[in-house]
């Protein structure tokens, strides 16, 4: 992807973006709470647009993040935004579309059921890896919900944030054996004004010895 320009902070469009705004981290916990109680383990479930990926769970009862949506906190000039686990990738992206931002890294969704807890959990950057931000990277803090059924913080929502361990980065990619996700507060950045892809057609050996050699 290459870009020579970027747009500010202006709405790109005015259409309002439709998002649920669903608070129920205090459900989640007692449920997590009350598994521990009973020694019962919990698979954490999402949009399931990424169940292929990892170690297959046997393990019948979920917990079901997807009600958990909305945008807890964002400010475009603060280039961060805050959201709940279960909010749908799509709504975010298109919300950080309308005001020219986009996510650092390109999250692959695999279905229209991705959330953004998904995303972060699973750890996968994307095409645009190589060149630019990794799910890591852009992950500020998060709330998440321990084996215990306790509510954690950890970093925190803007950039200008330096404080405390940074146990946040050990959710991207943990696939939830950490900690459920809660809340992640991510960096964003300008949208590029145009985008240029170059296609180069080679064989599975010579594309691999391409990528090694750039």
């Amino acid at each position: 992807m290459n870009a020579d320009a970027t747009r500010g902070d202006e709405p790109t469009a005015t259409a309002k973006i439709a998002m649920a705004d669903h608070n129920i981290e205090p459900a989640l916990a007692e449920r997590v709470a009350q598994a521990a109680r009973d020694g019962r383990p919990l698979r954490i479930g999402g949009g399931g647009s990424k169940a292929f990926y990892g170690n297959p769970i046997d393990i019948d009862d979920v917990l079901d993040v997807t009600p958990h949506q909305g945008v807890a906190t964002y400010e475009p000039t603060e280039l961060a935004i805050t959201v709940r686990a279960g909010t749908p990738l799509s709504a975010v992206e298109a919300l950080l579309d309308a005001h020219g931002q986009q996510l650092p890294f390109e999250p692959p969704h695999f279905g229209p059921g991705a959330t953004v807890g998904g995303a972060v959990a699973a750890g996968l950057s994307g095409p645009r890896r190589p060149y630019a931000a990794s799910v890591r990277d852009a992950l500020l803090g998060v709330r998440i919900i321990n084996g215990r059924g306790q509510v954690l913080e950890f970093g925190g929502r803007v950039m200008k944030n330096v404080a405390g361990y940074d146990v946040s980065r050990l959710m991207a990619g943990s696939m939830g054996a950490i900690a459920v996700l809660s809340e992640v507060s991510l960096k964003v950045m300008p949208k590029p004004l145009g985008s240029l892809t170059l296609v180069r057609e080679a064989t599975y050996d010579d594309a691999v010895a391409l990528m090694r050699r750039w």
